[in-house]
């Protein structure tokens, strides 16, 4: 058996070895003729998963390291007999730690005190990610109202609000959600000019979801409209070739490392490996490393900002936005809070 592993996924080297040849390869390395003979690929976001690099393979299963799987045709892999497999809630407390942070850095910046109490959170998006963020957010005593129409659809409406409402009544409005194109609530350019225009408090946004969550040209112009406040992007549109303009706006602005904790890149491979190793029958591998198996209920807001600040992420990107892949692909992964 083969399998390709694209090279930037930590923790995996050795586990795999035992039971086929491994082959490690850089994103634009893995093409169709590097798939022709592999039985199985595991990844990240960065490589696009379609019939172009997929047809005439052998490949039968995909594991991605990620919690999106927006890079992956779904539909071509369900018609073609490939499985796949992803990473739910793996870098969760990873992104709640790295929104919450960056609202204080904001709060911080604005009135030289790091307090989030009485400030109204809007989560549009409450799954694995918005929950914690929604439990991290109210245990520092800040007002939530949460979004999310197909979960108000499934369970009800009752403690969910509209995305007109968080317009309305939000001073942070922070996105998590996939990044869909089709379907009854599509994704794609959810927040848009239109969105933007109906803005109420001129809140600060975040998105750390997908970059075309947000219409990043609408936003900038937004923001000089005054419509938006504060902005801190994690996630943009076009990576890696961001948009100056919005850099030059943004108060937090990191390449696409929101998720990035030790702890969640730890859970991403173990998660992809167990699947991988059920899929084709195989005694179970785990990374070396392990991490707590609690995650904390109502962190304090000491606990988060201690134990990440995005001041120099953002310095980073800002002095060499060039270098956004570099950046993202050599990460010194950060602890989550309480580990």
């Amino acid at each position: 058996m083969k399998i390709i592993v694209e090279k930037n996924i930590p923790f995996i080297k050795g586990l795999l070895e035992r039971y086929a040849e491994v082959v490690y390869l850089s994103p634009e390395a893995i093409d169709a003729a590097a798939m022709a003979d592999a039985d199985a690929l595991v990844t990240r976001t960065r490589t696009r998963c379609d019939a172009s690099l997929l047809d005439g393979s052998k490949c039968r299963f995909i594991a991605t390291a990620t919690i999106g799987t927006d890079h992956i045709d779904l539909d071509y892999c369900r018609t073609h007999g490939i499985t796949v497999a992803n990473a739910p809630g793996c870098n969760a407390p990873g992104v709640a730690q790295y929104v919450l942070s960056s609202i204080a850095c904001r709060t911080l910046l604005r009135s030289g005190i790091a307090d989030l109490k009485g400030l109204t959170l809007g989560v549009v998006g409450v799954g694995h990610v918005g929950r914690i963020v929604c439990e991290w957010a109210s245990g520092l005593g800040m007002n939530v109202l949460k979004c999310d129409p197909p979960r108000a659809e499934k369970e009800g409406a009752e403690g969910f609000v509209s995305l007109e409402e968080i317009a309305e009544r939000a001073d942070i409005i922070t996105f998590h959600t996939p990044m869909t194109r089709v379907g009854k609530y599509p994704t794609c350019h959810m927040a848009d000019k239109a969105f933007f225009s109906s803005l109420r408090r001129s809140p600060m946004l975040i998105n750390s979801a997908r970059g075309p969550v947000v219409d990043n040209v609408a936003l900038a112009d937004a923001v000089r409209a005054g419509l938006v406040g504060d902005i801190a992007i994690d996630c943009w549109e076009g990576e890696p070739d961001i948009s100056r303009d919005l850099l030059s706006m943004a108060v937090v602005a990191t390449p696409h490392i929101a998720g990035y904790s030790r702890q969640g890149k730890i859970r991403a491979t173990a998660m992809a490996v167990e699947a991988l190793c059920r899929h084709f029958d195989l005694p179970v591998v785990k990374p070396l490393e392990t991490v707590p198996a609690d995650i904390p209920h109502s962190p304090t807001l000491a606990m988060i900002t201690d134990s990440y600040s995005p001041e120099a992420d953002t310095a980073s990107l800002r002095n060499s936005p060039e270098s956004f892949e570099s950046l993202r692909n050599h990460y010194d992964y950060r602890d989550e809070p309480g580990a």
